[in-house]
């Protein structure tokens, strides 16, 4: 799941158990929609990410930076993941939010669709709900 800084979700996959996060981080980027502005063009892509050890990858940071996003991102061995600390916990926020759906705390459906289309419509509630406010 991609966030925006407050938490509303952009961009949401699911994937099998044995995929590594660093993997379906590409199609999660592809996966955001353009956004509307009122000056200029449509942005077609975020202007940062932040991403914890897991995405530390010598070819997911260049694909990022060859897309022009900027991405911070902590290098296994060398920096502490406490330096993010701010910026993940509203990913695990949203998380949790998500976890609110009884639907989705356990997985009934049998097709990934399903539980997928089941996901969307909980990202569009938390987005309604946190835009009402």
């Amino acid at each position: 799941m991609i966030t925006e800084r407050t938490g509303l979700p952009l961009s949401i996959g699911i994937s099998g158990a044995n995929l590594h996060d660093g993997q379906a981080l590409q199609a999660l980027v592809r996966g955001i929609p353009p956004i509307r502005s009122r000056r200029g063009p449509r942005r077609q892509r975020p202007a940062k990410l932040h991403g914890d050890k897991g995405y530390d990858y010598d070819d997911l940071r260049r694909w990022l930076h060859k897309r022009g996003i900027r991405h911070r991102i902590a290098r296994k061995g060398i920096e502490s993941s406490t330096r993010l600390g701010r910026h993940r916990w509203t990913i695990q926020r949203t998380v949790s939010w998500l976890g609110g759906c009884r639907r989705l705390h356990r997985r009934y459906e049998r097709k990934a669709e399903h539980f997928l289309a089941f996901a969307a419509i909980a990202c569009t509630l938390i987005c309604y709900r946190r835009l009402t406010k």
